[in-house]
């Protein structure tokens, strides 16, 4: 079996779906036709079983290339050798525009002249529902024999034949020649734009002007400003245009240690997320997704009934049932099993997210729009709902499967809910317990100062009475629970910096003393920790630091300015692919930090 790293692969999508395609040009994964379906193509999951899409010349040796076409999610792969050199541009039309989820690829001889290689070998339902194939002029139909009855149709400029239920082409292109292929869902009726002659042409342009447009309305003009726009981009094509939903990541099973069994499926909305990802939108001036995203927020809320509590997760539509199974089938990433879909932390209790949830409403009421009264009864109820349970041990941040802790994170996050409850109340003079909420706050604060904090190690501990630190406490400042210059935030920030903290990228906690995590092994370190810790060292003071450690970390992505959720000891890319969270942080630490440096200049200056 042949893996490459995680972090030789790009990625396009059309804001429904996504493809991984590799450095080699293949496709190796794909969910069709939503982030949340059934995958297509997982060969990165399992070599055999899985299915792939490969395109590319050739070419032995060839030296490949990947690189984002300016200001867009349109991805060049080329080959480069003495003999010749090939390029595959790669896209998915915008579906919003009249398209039926298509995927393009298109070969092209740049120089010399070059045999090429097609397979398009489809595996349906996770690689579990056999299927047939029909073979017409210039097409070829793949009929899925499983429940979902998906209909994949593969257009050809140059001829294919069948083998063992593949599409394989074999054609030769001079130099400046050209053969396009255009995978589509072949279940709507009516003719497909796809079927005119001029269509790839035309909607390379369309596809190019979509994400150039869409780029130009970021306000961010700053230092960095090429790895804060590819953030923005990969961000944006993890955006469900349909629901204004964001996934985590649009893959699962992506192990976080190879061979390992922290293999989880991030194809779902995190709540937790929520204010990283409006702040960062908002931040970057992104609006109208700002705005769709809220009012996916507010629905969840108004489902809620009186006494009940947030899902810490769900479905991009906002379904709640993502129960947990094994795909026992696949072999996972480098034998790295088991290979889970759903996600059985939906049902867990993790009290920070109703912190995050006030904070995303909190930004948006004050740099947004007004939220309505509807929406403040509902969170209201939530207050409530916190302010009873606060106490509680929970699982936390970090979704632990070896049993609940009162974790300092949670906590925190606790006082976050009720303090930007009750800010809201009163810049918007909505009736709320003022008194009772004030009560619980204070409560909750001192808590944290008393109960948390070691005086032996001059730190916040990871949960109450543990004697480790835990990178989560890096968003304490981030979030105003305490100043980022205060003496014992800067001792606790000393002491991340000590155990944590490795040629500028953070671990989440000490495994061998932290909490249960339920599992063994070890893990990476966590590419989102270390943004945060860049915010941190900025906030207080630190910017000589801040701007090392940020940019040794921007030198961590991949080729083409992408992160997965960790990084492991030989730098590689580890976790699912790419992650939001990442590039949230990203973009957050590289706004602050740029405006701290062009304050502290203007100062010297």
């Amino acid at each position: 079996m042949h893996y490459k790293p995680i972090e030789n692969y790009g990625v396009i999508g059309d804001l429904h779906t996504v493809a991984l395609i590799g450095m080699d040009g293949s496709i190796d994964f794909m969910c069709f036709p939503r982030f949340d379906s059934p995958t297509i193509f997982a060969a990165l999951l399992d070599d055999r079983r899985g299915g792939r899409f490969q395109l590319a010349p050739v070419l032995k040796p060839a030296h490949p290339k990947q690189i984002y076409m300016p200001d867009s999610n349109i991805l060049l792969t080329r080959f480069l050798s003495e003999a010749g050199v090939g390029e595959v541009s790669d896209f998915m039309p915008i579906m919003d525009l009249g398209h039926a989820h298509n995927l393009v690829r298109r070969a092209k001889t740049i120089r010399g002249d070059m045999t090429w290689r097609m397979v398009c070998d489809p595996r349906f339902d996770y690689g579990r529902a056999g299927h047939r194939v029909e073979k017409k002029k210039s097409e070829v139909l793949f009929h899925s024999q499983g429940q979902d009855k998906t209909v994949l149709r593969l257009r050809s400029e140059v001829p294919v034949r069948i083998e063992n239920g593949a599409a394989v082409a074999e054609f030769c292109l001079r130099s400046d020649e050209s053969a396009a292929f255009v995978l589509e869902d072949a279940r709507h009726p009516g003719s497909s734009p796809s079927a005119a002659p001029d269509y790839v042409a035309e909607s390379f342009k369309e596809t190019m002007n979509f994400w150039q447009e869409w780029i130009r309305k970021s306000h961010y003009h700053g230092r960095w400003r090429s790895m804060v726009h590819r953030s923005a981009l990969a961000l944006k094509l993890l955006t469900s245009a349909q629901y204004g939903s964001l996934v985590a990541a649009p893959t699962f099973g992506l192990p976080e240690e190879v061979g390992g069994v922290r293999n989880w499926d991030y194809r779902y909305t995190w709540i937790r997320d929520a204010s990283f990802t409006l702040y960062a939108l908002m931040r970057l001036g992104f609006t109208a997704e700002a705005d769709a995203f809220m009012r996916w927020l507010e629905a969840r809320c108004v489902e809620l009934k009186p006494g009940t509590s947030l899902q810490v997760m769900y479905g991009i539509d906002g379904r709640r049932d993502l129960d947990e199974t094994i795909l026992k089938h696949f072999r996972g990433y480098m034998n790295s099993r088991p290979v889970r879909i759903g996600n059985g932390a939906c049902d867990q209790l993790q009290l920070d997210i109703y912190g995050e949830l006030m904070d995303s409403v909190y930004i948006y009421n004050k740099f947004g729009e007004l939220i309505s009264y509807d929406l403040w009864g509902r969170l209201a109820q939530l207050m409530d709902w916190v302010c009873e349970n606060w106490q509680q041990a929970d699982e936390g941040i970090w979704e632990v499967r070896g049993g609940k802790q009162e974790f300092l994170y949670s906590r925190v996050m606790c006082w976050v809910a009720i303090d930007r409850g009750l800010r809201l109340a009163q810049k918007r003079s909505f009736p709320a317990p003022v008194a009772k909420w004030q009560q619980v706050r204070d409560e909750i604060y001192r808590d944290v100062y008393e109960k948390f904090w070691d005086p032996e190690l001059q730190s916040f501990v990871q949960y109450k009475g543990a004697k480790t630190v835990d990178a989560a406490a890096l968003l304490m400042p981030l979030v105003k629970f305490i100043g980022p210059s205060d003496p014992r935030w800067r001792s606790t920030l000393n002491a991340i910096n000590e155990h944590l903290v490795e040629d500028s990228l953070v671990y989440r906690y000490c495994i061998i003393k932290g909490a249960d995590t339920g599992f063994r092994g070890r893990e990476g370190t966590f590419t989102a920790c270390s943004f945060w810790n860049v915010e941190c060292l900025a906030r207080a003071g630190d910017l000589k630091l801040a701007r090392f450690y940020f940019e040794k970390t921007l030198g961590y992505a991949n080729h083409l300015g992408l992160y997965a959720e960790e990084l492991g000891l030989k730098g590689e890319q580890l976790g699912n692919f790419p992650q939001a969270l990442t590039h949230l942080g990203l973009i957050s630490a590289a706004d602050y930090l740029d405006r701290a440096l062009d304050a502290a200049e203007g100062r010297a200056g």
